[in-house]
């Protein structure tokens, strides 16, 4: 049932590089709009059969591989996977809608984009750390030609900085996962063979500070930040709304499922020092969108500020604050990747992203009305305005952190004001006022523009009055991992 997942993208990228060459851009988005849906319905079959009370491994398949590796194809999801799955699958779905029809080279443009989907999917439902590293490189190459070939003027500057930093998170993940086999003599990679417990203290912090900066390079983490801005830029839409959307939260969840998870002593001793590292990356990332004139660069720095927030909530390592940091995963992508395609109808209709050109988008007549409506749900969801999903993932953030770290979460909230800033400069230079001079001839937005962005915008207030849908998939899950370190802290106490 799993495989069907990483089988279904991979198939339809053949049948899509198999087409012939006359073929056009049309007719090779709807083929993989048919691929990229049927995946992602299968994933809601699977939410729907998953029993969120089984804190195990759901829907197991184990195929032995290559034995003198240790290496064997083992999945499963559980209520940490499960709602990233169905994520990544509706917004790999909403990018290739959102792709252009007059893209060049659809054939590789539409195979890359579900080679992508695969690796991200097979990622998240690895349970074996060497299988988990595979998926992880393996959606790298998609991404790279994706930004190198259908970027802005300056793309293969920003891809190449992208392969460098992502190359070097892979070096690290994979040489703390080798660690962690050998020191631990494990039999194979299989997550469930390995017992990290019995390693000296020091041992662990030194194979979780490999996990940490080889994630936080990822998520990313200040300083390890400085390719996503430039990524996000170059890149052209469909890409900025994956790339935001889900490919970040690959750094979270491996900071979850292999830093938190496996090494709870050593995650137990460094955790004031994560908590102080959320606080950095969050102001640094508000006060960096504060400064920008590209609306896009604004929306990358937003990012940075906001995944700082699930490292907060992560260092508290509490119930609540474990399922903070999933229900920030699913708000944050929703919202960047509302914001990320609203800022692509913007830059495609007007010709530009400057602050200071554009004015007055909100004109009935002239304007973009309806779009600068649906930028106006994003930024009030972003900023935490009640009955949103961003206000209730930021509430159990900092409910959940504070009885740990009140300092750290105290000065975090100021991040959350300044979110309100920056969106509240971009809001009003772009869409209120006069219509500047400069767009005075907007060409029609059409609904198939507007429709990616509005079935984002309900989901965001579906959730947000509704968290409980989200919540009960995880609630268990959550749970077990943070009981298992509490027995671990108690131990090593005495």
């Amino acid at each position: 049932m799993l495989s069907a997942l990483i089988l279904l993208p991979i198939i339809g990228a053949t049948l899509v590089c198999l087409l012939p060459s006359g073929m056009t851009s049309k007719f090779c988005r709807g083929v993989c709009l048919v691929v990229t849906s049927v995946a992602f319905l299968w994933t809601i079959v699977l939410a729907f059969l998953f029993n969120p009370k089984d804190i195990t491994q759901q829907f197991s398949e184990f195929l032995p591989w290559i034995d003198a590796l240790g290496l064997n194809y083992s999945l499963g999801i559980d209520g940490l996977s499960l709602p990233l799955l169905m994520l990544n699958g509706l917004l790999t779905c909403i990018a290739v809608y959102s792709s252009d029809e007059n893209t060049q080279r659809p054939r590789l443009y539409f195979s890359l984009l579900l080679l992508l989907n695969a690796g991200v999917t097979g990622a998240f439902m690895a349970q074996d750390l060497l299988l988990f590293f595979l998926f992880y490189e393996l959606e790298l190459i998609p991404l790279y030609l994706l930004i190198a070939i259908w970027g802005g003027e300056r793309r293969g500057y920003a891809a190449t900085k992208f392969l460098i930093y992502t190359a070097v998170s892979g070096i690290l993940i994979l040489a703390s996962f080798l660690g962690l086999v050998w020191l631990s003599q494990a039999p194979s990679f299989a997550l469930e063979t390995l017992d990290t417990q019995s390693l000296p203290l020091a041992t662990q912090l030194l194979l979780l500070a490999g996990i940490l900066v080889g994630f936080g390079i990822k998520i990313p983490l200040v300083p390890f930040h400085t390719w996503l801005p430039d990524a996000h830029v170059e890149a052209s839409t469909p890409i900025s709304v994956l790339l935001a959307g889900v490919l970040l939260k690959l750094g979270t969840y491996g900071l979850l499922r292999f830093g938190l998870d496996l090494l709870p002593e050593a995650w137990i001793y460094i955790a004031p020092w994560l908590a102080t590292w959320a606080v950095v990356s969050v102001l640094y990332g508000a006060s960096c969108a504060i400064a920008q004139r590209d609306m896009k660069k604004m929306v990358a720095y937003s990012s940075i500020g906001h995944m700082g927030y699930i490292l907060l909530a992560a260092a508290a390592a509490t119930p609540l604050s474990l399922l903070g940091t999933l229900m920030q995963m699913i708000s944050h992508g929703l919202i960047s990747a509302m914001l990320f395609l609203l800022v692509g109808v913007v830059d495609k209709k007007a010709g530009t992203r400057d602050l200071d050109i554009l004015h007055g988008l909100l004109n009935p007549e002239r304007g973009m009305p309806v779009i600068g409506s649906l930028m106006v749900v994003g930024v009030m969801a972003s900023a935490g305005i009640p009955g949103m999903v961003g206000f209730i993932s930021e509430f159990i953030v900092f409910r959940s952190s504070f009885a740990v770290f009140p300092v750290q979460t105290l000065i975090s909230m100021i991040g959350s004001g300044l979110t309100a800033v920056y969106f509240l400069i971009l809001v009003n230079r772009a869409f209120f006022g006069r219509l500047s001079e400069q767009v005075l001839n907007l060409p029609r937005v059409y609904w198939r523009d507007r429709i990616p962005a509005f079935v984002l915008a309900v989901l965001i207030v579906i959730f947000g009055i509704q968290p409980g849908w989200l919540i009960h998939w995880s609630e268990p899950t959550t749970t077990a991992i943070i009981s298992v370190q509490e027995v671990v802290a108690t131990v090593s106490k005495k």
